[in-house]
C-alpha cells in the first residue's frame, strides 16, 4: 500500500513540474517583438527652392516624379527585396531624370562638361563603394554598388572608375548624354558673373541638386545611397561629398542609414552623416534629435547650408534641412506617405 501511494504521489509531481516547465505556445511569444516593416526616404536636393522660383506645373511635375520615385523603392521593399536593391533602382529612376543634378541633367564644370559622384553603403556590414568624377558612366550609383560588391576598394575616381565600370560590363554614355540646356544656360551666368570678380570663382547657383535614398527592408536590413553632378563651375576634378562615405552617405543596422544633401565641403568637414549615427550609438539619442542637432546647429555653425534624409532600424524617418526647401519625401509600411518640396 505505502508502495502504491509513493508512486501516485511521485506520478504528481512529475504532472506538476511539466506543466510548469511547458507553458503554452502563447506564453513564448515576446510582447515587445515587432512585426518586421519597412520605410523609404529620398531627396533631391536642398536649397533657396521657394514657390516663387516655381511654376505650378514644374511644382506638380517634381511631386509626380517623387512620387514615381518611391513607387519603385517601396514596391522592391513591399515584396521583400533587399533595401541595397531599392535604392539603387530608386536613385537610378532620379539619375535618368532631368529635374534632378545627378545623371541626366547633371550641372556643369567650368570647363562644360559633366563630372558625376555617387556612393552606396550597406548597414549590415559597412560595406561601401563609391566613384568620383566620372563622365561616361549612364548611371552612377550602379557603378558604386560594383565598386562595394566587385573590387577590394571603396572608392574609384575618374578614368580609372569608367575602366572598372567597363570592365563590370556597365551602360557608358558620351559625355554629352547629361546635357540639358537648363544647366549648360546655369553654367554661362555664372561664367558672365566670374569676369566681373576677377580671379573668383562663383557658385551663385544656391540649389544643391543631390539626390539620394535611404531605405530599410523587412529583414531589418539598411542601406543609403547618395548620387550628384556636384556644383556648377566646379574646377580642378572638384568632388563634394556625395561619394564619401560618412559625410554624404552612412549606413549602420545598429542605428541609421542617411545620405546628405548640400554644400559638399561643409558636410565633409563635419563628417555629417556619420556624426548623426555617432549620436545615436554613443550618446542614444533619436534619429530625430541626432539630426536635428548635426543639421540645424552644428552645420549652420560651420557655415553649411543642406539637409538629409534618414530611416532609422525601426523604420522612422527623419528629413531636417536648414535652407528654403529641399526636394523630399517618404514611404512607411501601412500606406503613409509624405512629398515635400518647400519649408
Amino acid at each position: 500500500m505505502k508502495k502504491l501511494i509513493y508512486s501516485l504521489v511521485f506520478c504528481s509531481l512529475i504532472l506538476s513540474c511539466n506543466q510548469t516547465e511547458a507553458p503554452s505556445a502563447s506564453a513564448n511569444v515576446d510582447p515587445t517583438e515587432q512585426e518586421p516593416t519597412y520605410s523609404i526616404a529620398i531627396h533631391g536636393g536642398a536649397g533657396t527652392i521657394t514657390p516663387d522660383r516655381m511654376t505650378p506645373e514644374l511644382e506638380a511635375e517634381y511631386r509626380k516624379t517623387l512620387n514615381a520615385a518611391l513607387d519603385i523603392g517601396e514596391g522592391i521593399l513591399k515584396e521583400g527585396g533587399s533595401s541595397l536593391d531599392a535604392v539603387v533602382a530608386t536613385i537610378e529612376f532620379m539619375e535618368n531624370s532631368p529635374l534632378f543634378n545627378a545623371g541626366i541633367g547633371a550641372v556643369f564644370t567650368h570647363d562644360g562638361r559633366n563630372e558625376l559622384d555617387a556612393s552606396i553603403m550597406d548597414g549590415r556590414d559597412r560595406n561601401a563603394g563609391a566613384v568620383g568624377g566620372v563622365t561616361i558612366i549612364q548611371n552612377p550609383i550602379k557603378a558604386a554598388r560594383a565598386v562595394m560588391e566587385h573590387s577590394p576598394h571603396v572608392m574609384l575616381t575618374g578614368t580609372g572608375a569608367e575602366a572598372f565600370a567597363l570592365q563590370q560590363g556597365l551602360d557608358t554614355v558620351s559625355n554629352a548624354y547629361f546635357y540639358t540646356e537648363k544647366r549648360w544656360n546655369s553654367l554661362q551666368r555664372i561664367l558672365e558673373a566670374e569676369k566681373k570678380k576677377t580671379g573668383s570663382l562663383a557658385f551663385p547657383d544656391s540649389k544643391f541638386g543631390t539626390v539620394g535614398c535611404a531605405a530599410l527592408d523587412l529583414n531589418g536590413n539598411l542601406a543609403a545611397g547618395t548620387s550628384t553632378g556636384g556644383m556648377t563651375n566646379k574646377r580642378f576634378n572638384r568632388i563634394g561629398d556625395s561619394p564619401i562615405i560618412g559625410a554624404g552617405t552612412y549606413a549602420d543596422n545598429k542605428a541609421a542609414a542617411i545620405s546628405s544633401t548640400g554644400h559638399g565641403e561643409y558636410f565633409i568637414r563635419n563628417v555629417v552623416a556619420f556624426d548623426i549615427v555617432a549620436r545615436m550609438l554613443y550618446q542614444e539619442k533619436s534619429l530625430e534629435a541626432a539630426s536635428g542637432e548635426v543639421i540645424m546647429d552644428v552645420l549652420p555653425a560651420a557655415g553649411g547650408d543642406g539637409g538629409i534624409i534618414a530611416v532609422d532600424k525601426d523604420g522612422n524617418v527623419a528629413m531636417p534641412f536648414n535652407t528654403a526647401g529641399m526636394y523630399r519625401g517618404y514611404s512607411k509600411k501601412g500606406g503613409e506617405r509624405y512629398v515635400g518640396i518647400f519649408k
